[in-house]
Parts: C-alpha cells; sequence; structure tokens
C-alpha cells in the first residue's frame, strides 16, 4: 500500500510539472507547436472553430457542426482555420492526429468552405467521393456551415460516388459549361429585386388601367371600377414579390455575437500581458525557438514599450482585415502606452502602430523598405523572424520624442447590418416605381399607334376598324355618339371644300339627327333602336367623308354597312341583282350584320338587319346614302 501511494504521488507532481512546463511554454518560453495545439484543443471539443472569422464563421457556431457531425455514426473531428493559415490541410491534418492519437474522421475547412477530409483508423466508404461532390456542386456563397452540412448529405446518401462522378462531368474541367447557382441573395441581387418589383408593381398596373380606360372611356362608373381594381391589382403584385423575394440575410442566418467578435482580442491581449511577443498558434510556424529567444532579449533591452504580435489579418476576422482597428482594439484592452508591432505570417507585412510611446513617428515612417514587406512572394513569411529583428536594432536607435498616438481609424462596419438584407421596398423600390409608370405610358402609347396603324390600314383593305357583326347596345351609342360629333366638328361652310360637299355632309347630320334626337335636347334618346344607331353611324361616316373632301361614299356594304364604302360589282358567271360589296368581301363574304330588335331585346334575339322594320333595311337591297336619307325624311315627314 505504502509502495502504491508514492506511485500516486510521484504521478500528481509529474502532472503538475508538466502543466507548469505547459504553462511557462505558453507564456514565454517555447510554444506548443501548431499541430499540438489544436489537438489540445480537439481534445476538449471534437470540433474546433477558429476566433479569427467572426464574420464568416462564428465560433458560436460550432454546436451546429457538432450536430451535423454526430450524423456521421463515426468519431469526427472538425477544424475551421482561416484560409490565410490552413496551408497543407494534409499534413496539418495528419498532424494532428498523430498528436490527438485518435481514431476518426478528421475534416478541415475554412471561411469558404471544405478543405480536407481524412480518415485514421476508421471506415468511411465514400468520404473522399463525397468531398469532390461537395467541392463540385456548392457554389461559391455557401458558407462553410453549409458546405459541411451538404458533405454529410452526400456522405449520408449513400451515393457519393455515383454524384462524384456525376458533379465532375458537369463542373469538372478548367472551363466548365456554367456555375452551380448561389444559394443567397447578395445586396447587388436585392437592389435588382426591389427595383424590378417597383417597376412590376407601378407598370403593370397602370397600363392595364390605360388600355382598360381608353376602351371604355365614356362609362364614369367603370372607370371608378377599374381604378380600385388596378390598386388592387397592385397590392397583389407587391404581396406575391415579396413571398417570393423573403429572404432576409446574405448568408445562412449565423451572426457574430459580442463574444465571438472580441474573442481574439481578448485572447492576444492576454497574450501579451505574460509576454511581449505573441505567436499566433493556428498559423504556419515562421519563428523558430532561436527567432523568439533573440526577439524577446530584444524587446527586453529597449528603451521604451514595444509589444509584438504575429497574427494575420482575414477579411472576415473582427477588424475587417484592418490592421490599423487591430492594433487600436490591441491597445484599448492593453491599457497601457506602447509601440504595437504587427506581423503578418501569411503576408509578410510589419506595420508599426503608436501609442504614447516616447518615439519619433517620422523616425519610423521612413523605415528602410524592406523592414515592412517579405522578400519573396513565394514564402512571404519565411524571413519574418529577421525583419522583425532589424525592425527592433532600429527602434533601439530611435530618437526619443514627446508621447503621442495614431488617429482613429474608421470603425469596421457591424457585422449584423453587413449580412442583412435590406427591406424590398426600400432602396431602389422608388426608382422602379418612377421606371415603371413611363415604360407603362410608353407602352400604352406604342399600343395605341399601333392600333391605329391597324385601323387605317384595315380601313384601306375596304373594311371600317369598328365593324363587328354583332354590335353590342353600349357599343352601338358610343360610336353613334362619337361619329356624329367628330361630323358636328367636321361641318364648317368656311372649310367646306365645295358647296355640295357641304350640302350632302349637313344631309347626313340632319338624318342622323332625325334617328337618334327626338327630344331636340342634342343626346341620343334613351330608347334609340340598334338599327337607328347603326343607320345614324353610317350616315356621320359618310357626311364625314364629304366634309374632308374624301371621295364620296355612294355606297355602302349590303352584308354590313358598318364595313364601309362599297361598289357594285356582279359576280363572275352569276346573274341576278347586283348588291355592292366592300373590297374584303369581295374577295371573302363577311358575316351578315345582325341586331337585336329594340334597345332592351336580349342578345339572344338578333337578327338579320334587312328583317328589321325601318330605313336601314334598304341597304340590305344595295339602296344607296342619298336614297338613305330620302328615306329617313319620308319617314319623319320633312321635305
Amino acid at each position: 500500500m505504502r509502495r502504491i501511494g508514492w506511485v500516486l504521488v510521484a504521478g500528481w507532481l509529474a502532472v503538475l510539472s508538466t502543466a507548469g512546463v505547459g504553462h511557462a511554454a505558453s507564456a514565454g518560453g517555447d510554444a506548443p507547436t501548431r499541430t499540438a495545439y489544436l489537438a489540445e484543443r480537439l481534445r476538449e471539443n471534437p470540433v474546433y472553430v477558429t476566433d479569427q472569422l467572426p464574420r464568416a464563421v462564428p465560433r458560436s457556431t460550432a454546436p451546429e457542426f457538432a450536430e451535423e457531425a454526430r450524423r456521421l455514426g463515426v468519431p469526427t473531428y472538425v477544424i475551421v482555420l482561416p484560409s490565410e493559415v490552413d496551408m497543407g490541410s494534409d499534413a496539418l491534418l495528419a498532424g494532428v492526429h498523430d498528436r490527438l492519437g485518435r481514431k476518426g474522421l478528421y475534416v478541415s475547412l475554412d471561411e469558404s468552405g471544405l478543405t480536407d477530409v481524412q480518415t485514421y483508423g476508421v471506415s468511411v466508404p465514400g468520404a473522399q467521393d463525397a468531398r469532390r461532390t461537395t467541392m463540385y456542386e456548392s457554389p461559391y456563397d455557401a458558407t462553410a456551415h453549409e458546405e459541411f452540412r451538404y458533405f454529410v448529405d452526400v456522405l449520408k446518401s449513400g451515393q457519393a460516388a455515383q454524384r462524384a462522378k456525376a458533379a465532375e462531368k458537369e463542373y469538372g474541367g478548367a472551363y466548365p459549361a456554367h456555375e452551380p447557382a448561389n444559394w443567397h441573395t447578395t445586396q447587388t441581387d436585392r437592389e435588382d429585386q426591389s427595383f424590378g418589383t417597383g417597376v412590376v408593381v407601378a407598370g403593370v398596373p397602370l397600363l392595364a388601367l390605360l388600355v382598360t380606360v381608353s376602351l371604355r372611356r365614356h362609362r364614369d362608373t367603370r372607370r371608378r371600377t377599374v381604378a380600385v381594381a388596378a390598386l388592387a391589382l397592385s397590392g397583389v403584385l407587391a404581396f406575391t414579390a415579396s413571398q417570393i423575394f423573403d429572404d432576409t440575410t446574405t448568408g445562412d442566418g449565423s451572426y457574430p455575437t459580442v463574444a465571438d467578435m472580441r474573442a481574439r482580442i481578448d485572447r492576444v491581449a492576454a497574450g501579451l500581458r505574460r509576454d511581449p511577443l505573441y505567436v499566433d498558434p493556428e498559423s504556419p510556424p515562421v519563428l523558430d525557438a532561436a527567432a523568439r529567444a533573440r526577439l524577446r532579449k530584444r524587446l527586453g533591452a529597449l528603451h521604451l514599450p514595444v509589444v509584438i504580435a504575429a497574427l494575420p489579418t482575414p477579411m472576415d476576422d473582427e477588424s475587417r482585415g484592418s490592421a490599423d482597428l487591430l492594433a487600436k482594439s490591441l491597445h484599448d484592452r492593453l491599457h497601457r502606452s506602447a509601440l504595437i508591432v504587427l506581423a503578418d505570417p501569411a503576408s509578410g507585412m510589419i506595420d508599426t502602430f503608436n501609442y504614447g510611446a516616447r518615439i519619433d513617428g517620422g523616425y519610423l515612417f521612413d523605415r528602410p523598405h524592406d523592414l515592412s514587406y517579405a522578400e519573396s512572394s513565394a514564402r512571404p513569411g519565411a524571413d519574418l523572424g529577421s525583419r522583425l529583428d532589424k525592425l527592433l536594432g532600429y527602434v533601439a536607435k530611435t530618437p526619443p520624442a514627446k508621447p503621442n498616438s495614431e488617429v482613429a481609424p474608421t470603425p469596421a462596419p457591424d457585422p449584423k447590418q453587413d449580412l442583412t438584407l435590406p427591406g424590398l421596398f426600400t432602396g431602389d423600390f422608388k426608382p422602379g416605381l418612377f421606371i415603371g409608370t413611363v415604360l407603362a405610358a410608353l407602352l400604352f402609347g406604342l399600343v395605341a399607334a399601333v392600333a391605329a396603324l391597324v385601323r387605317r390600314i384595315r380601313r384601306r383593305g375596304g373594311h371600317q376598324a369598328d365593324a363587328p357583326d354583332r354590335p353590342s347596345q353600349s357599343w352601338l351609342r358610343q360610336t353613334a355618339a362619337r361619329e356624329l360629333d367628330a361630323l358636328g366638328k367636321a361641318v364648317d361652310p368656311a372649310g367646306a371644300p365645295s358647296a355640295k360637299q357641304e350640302r350632302r355632309a349637313w344631309e347626313c347630320l340632319d338624318a342622323a339627327v332625325l334617328l337618334l334626337d327626338g327630344d331636340s335636347d342634342a343626346r341620343i334618346d334613351a330608347d334609340a333602336s340598334p338599327a337607328d344607331l347603326v343607320c345614324a353611324i353610317v350616315l356621320a361616316r359618310a357626311g364625314l367623308a364629304a366634309a374632308r373632301d374624301a371621295l364620296p361614299t355612294q355606297h355602302v356594304c349590303h352584308r354590313n354597312p358598318l364595313h364601309g364604302p362599297a361598289r357594285k360589282v356582279r359576280p363572275a358567271g352569276r346573274k341576278g341583282r347586283v348588291s355592292p360589296v366592300c373590297e374584303a368581301c369581295r374577295a371573302t363574304p363577311g358575316t351578315v350584320l345582325r341586331l337585336r330588335p329594340t334597345a332592351s331585346s336580349g342578345s339572344g334575339s338578333a337578327v338579320p338587319y334587312p328583317t328589321l322594320p325601318g330605313p336601314l333595311a334598304v341597304l340590305g337591297d344595295g339602296a344607296g346614302i342619298d336614297q338613305l336619307t330620302r328615306e329617313i325624311r319620308e319617314h319623319y315627314g320633312v321635305h
């Protein structure tokens, strides 16, 4: 029993000794290697998310990665690192596995997605095929969490090999035919959506309103109804657009917490309080033990406070890739005056920021070029140690000066605001409304011009544009009012081409008025029959032709008087009565005009117009305009 007690005491002493050595190493001596550091983090938690990418992969999303990993059913270790430091992922995963000593599926990712997958001591069929499928099929805007979930989905599908082959065929090669469609809406996409929604919400209802009102311009009650309908249509279109373009974020919905945004600054500041030289444990080693010892000795011998932080500044860190903001944040955490030196292991860039140190800023600004920039672009961090050593030697020779501080840099954009999409009905929505209104007006003008051109062409071809074979009572009243109004304005003795033409126009106008205005109140009688309305339309058109010095209208088409001017032509090889027909009916006989007997008759009672009583019937027998006017005067006893 005594021997067992001594063994336990010796064991505890060894543990305490190891912990003390580890603490000393992290505080100032030889820092743990990169793979050892990551292995230790995975020993604590099988998912390690860097604190250097809070804008793209917040540390608080680690449980979501763990939840996806559990679906695989095998021990899975996930590492998320910045792309600036995630170099040689296959070697990295092998080294981490050797340090951790645990079997499982090892996965590495960066802010852009999956970088490597390796298995150690376990069988995961299709892991590499799933990796290749994810690489080909996921778009550029996929987040790291989405790519990992996609990888797990492919692996769980049991079709990883087939999908990898199909994906490589579709998206592989140096110049693929197309890229996978984006999964997220960008800020530019939202601007386009807002603009397009404005155009549709304003343009479509307005165009419908203009067209409908132009077709029914004599109906005020229906105008109001159409206006309400157009407004309702605008609302429906707006609601539909809000349901289609319902994205609220440009990412997967993950936003960094306050703790996520502070984590790296707190880590680095805590390290600088213990040691003036802080080397990022996640980055590839660019400072060996000898270089670190030499730099610490240099720092201790300086006559002013200087701290060095060797870490990258990725675009998705808390500072938005700004070394100025990173230095300012470190100074705010340290709460002491110092010359802060930032050395980027990925780019090899060295920046200095003076916060209260007694040093000549101009002297430092003019330091030699090779103290700031890497000599080799192939291995930018290779000479970082020697250049830092030279910089500290240069600082040691810098003449003292009054304390000064850097100008406060511009704050980085708020990450949530950066990821949140503006509302659909903001931004370019108002310009879209204006453009939609203009386009509706232009399109309506174009449609009206084309319609007028078509009517003119049809008139030249022998048919009036307004010549239905079963006209409604409302159409007849509106057309008669329009044609009579035009004839009344055209009858002007001062502008008549000749006395004969003037007389003919007046005869047509008088005859039409006799038919439709029995009350002599300058309005069409409410009980005007369809036959009288057609007769008045024909007379008004004939009178208008005379007033405008057009070819006199002697006859109109006997099949449908609304067709307009006609000539008497005997059909080839036929005998019998010769009736006038328009040019169109000569080629293809049109349908005979059918009318209701009275204004109140139903639509099913329409009959061929020659069977109806009244002056209009004479046109069916081939009578001309002059005979029609005589029939009307005789019918009403006017001589």
